[in-house]
């Protein structure tokens, strides 16, 4: 049974995580009910280097968001709950997708934490959310998890940003410098390496290398 010292250093292990992320103090209160004056007093001592900007406040942005925005967003919450489902707490899933995202992406990266943490606290009901808004369905076609709102029935191609951006990939330079591949010009292996990357977080994926 953890002590309270446990939890509280558990709590500090993933502040400090949040922190180096990007997160803001707002951010890093919620997730781990560290006080954000200790927060900024902890990781950030010099407050020309705290995170400013306003933070999203609901989940509209991610309807609204182009296709190569939703994609991403589709990345960190196909994994995030993959994590969960493995058991792992909301914190700790939440550092552990983003990551994964950071792994399959290039800086600067288009999704910040606090947008993460946004589109997370909609899909789980939880942190600035009162119940969930948002929902991770599997693609009949694809095979790959992507975010639509709650009630949405998946239907072949319909609704999902992986296969809309395959169709895309090898005909849009703007797809193809978002998800770099591999280097090579045969558009066969071009179209294998993003299958790969979008295979990297669906459910049957071990841990964060694109399943087989």
């Amino acid at each position: 049974m953890p002590t309270r010292g446990d939890r509280h250093l558990r709590a500090m292990q993933l502040a400090k995580q949040l922190a180096a992320l990007g997160a803001r103090l707002k951010t890093i209160h919620r997730i781990t009910g560290i006080p954000p004056r200790q927060v900024q007093s902890l990781f950030f001592p010099d407050a020309r280097t705290i995170p400013r900007g306003r933070a999203p406040d609901s989940a509209e942005w991610y309807h609204g968001a182009n296709l190569i925005l939703r994609t991403d967003a589709c990345l960190i919450g196909a994994k995030y709950r993959q994590l969960r489902t493995q058991g792992l707490a909301a914190g700790e899933a939440l550092v552990l997708a983003y990551r994964a995202y950071q792994a399959a992406t290039l800086p600067p990266y288009r999704i910040s934490l606090d947008r993460a943490f946004n589109l997370i606290s909609y899909i789980d009901g939880i942190w600035l959310a009162t119940a969930p808004t948002l929902s991770v369905l599997t693609c009949p076609s694809c095979g790959c998890e992507f975010i639509a709102a709650v009630g949405t029935v998946a239907y072949p191609g319909d609704a999902c940003p992986f296969c809309k951006l395959f169709e895309r990939f090898y005909l849009d330079h703007r797809i193809q410098a978002s998800y770099p591949a591999r280097r090579t010009c045969d558009i066969a292996e071009r179209q294998l390496g993003m299958l790969a990357l979008f295979h990297m977080l669906s459910p049957g994926a071990e841990g964060d290398t694109p399943a087989e």
